[in-house]
């Protein structure tokens, strides 16, 4: 395993795990901006001159936001606008640990079954299995892990 690629995966994990203490918060239905901006009590029209933008910009990039389609620089400058901060990150689906082990070990049982040591999806037999873990910690951020 190379430990400059398991070292910055500890690091970003240790990063992620404060992230998801606070993260998994709903959008808003209306959007963020929306929300903000009504919180404030801020017209579209107020923010709107605050980006040096038409009404209907505003009106426009609220849709694009809550339909996912809006530019990560708009949405920046509207929070800027908004007096907010764009906070932006990666929630992975599981440890970045979990991720690279998974991913190594669909490599080595594929490998497996290229030599006719396992069956097509299938574990190998009991006596294959310590192989099957070697080749897992090989492939552990080997070259190609992700082809």
């Amino acid at each position: 395993m190379s430990k400059s690629s398991a070292r910055v995966r500890s690091y970003f994990e240790a990063r992620l795990d404060r992230l998801r203490l606070v993260g998994g918060e709903p959008t808003p239905p209306r959007g963020w901006i929306r929300a903000i901006r009504d919180s404030l009590g801020m017209s579209g029209t107020e923010l709107a001159v605050r980006m040096g933008v038409g009404q209907s910009t505003v009106s426009g990039l609220e849709h694009s936001e809550v339909h996912g389609t809006i530019r990560l620089d708009t949405l920046r400058r509207a929070a800027d606008a908004l007096g907010c901060d764009l906070v932006y990150y990666l929630s992975p689906r599981t440890t970045l640990e979990a991720a690279v082990h998974d991913q190594a070990r669909r490599k080595a049982l594929q490998q497996l079954e290229e030599s006719g040591l396992a069956g097509s999806g299938e574990d190998p037999p009991e006596d294959h299995r310590a192989l099957l873990e070697r080749l897992t910690a090989a492939h552990m951020d080997g070259p190609g892990l992700w082809s």
